[in-house]
C-alpha cells in the first residue's frame, strides 16, 4: 500500500510531477495517494520526496499474496489441461 505521511509532507509536488497517476494534491496543498494500483508505480517517486514522506507498507505481504494467487491459478490451469 502506497502511503503519504501528512505530518512530513511539505507539498513540494515532486511526487505529483513524477507520477500523477498515483499522486495529486489535497485541499491543503499536500500530496495524497489517488491510486493504489502498483502496475505502473515507480519507486523513483519515493526517492524524489525530499522529506521521506512516501512509503510502501506491507509490500512484502502484498507480493507474497499475489504470488500465491498466481500459483493457485497456474495449478488450476494445469489440472484442467491434464484432464
Amino acid at each position: 500500500m502506497i502511503k503519504v505521511d501528512e505530518s512530513k509532507c511539505i507539498g513540494c509536488g515532486a511526487c505529483v510531477a513524477i507520477d500523477s497517476e498515483h499522486f495529486d494534491f489535497d485541499e491543503n496543498g499536500l500530496s495524497k495517494v489517488i491510486s493504489q494500483d502498483m502496475t505502473n508505480f515507480s519507486a523513483d517517486v519515493i526517492d524524489s520526496c525530499p522529506v521521506g514522506a512516501i512509503s510502501i507498507e506491507n509490500a512484502e505481504e502484498n507480493i507474497e499474496t499475489q504470488a500465491e494467487e498466481i500459483t493457485t491459478e497456474q495449478i488450476e490451469e494445469s489440472e484442467q489441461i491434464a484432464a
